[in-house]
């Protein structure tokens, strides 16, 4: 059983920046794939970023050049750095992992970019 702890949603104006951070139970040494999703309410979740060993980074056409997905291994946590939000960036994100061939996720964390 894996446990994720998000952190670092809120609202934020466009333009502004948020940094979102998923906190494992497990080190992330263990996890053969993670990743970032968002989802909106009546819409598919759909894959922000991913990453297997932290060097091979995935983005989603519309957040190429303004996200950021990192691993930190010394905190332990997997990172989306989010700049140059938009509103259509506004969705809950949540953190995945795949371990022991079983998908993980995370509660969520709501993500409202307005003015």
């Amino acid at each position: 059983q894996v446990q994720l702890m998000e952190s670092g949603g809120g609202s934020v104006q466009p333009g502004g920046s948020l940094r979102l951070s998923c906190a494992p139970s497990l080190s992330l040494s263990n996890f053969a794939l993670t990743a970032w999703y968002r989802q909106t309410p009546g819409k598919e979740r759909e894959l922000v970023a991913t990453t297997a060993t932290g060097s091979d980074i995935w983005y989603a056409a519309g957040v190429k050049g303004r996200f950021i997905l990192s691993r930190d291994n010394v905190k332990n946590t997997l990172d989306l750095q989010m700049n140059d939000l938009k509103p259509d960036d506004t969705a809950v994100y949540s953190c995945y992992v795949a371990y022991g061939g079983k998908p993980y996720w995370g509660q969520g964390t709501q993500v409202t970019v307005s003015y």
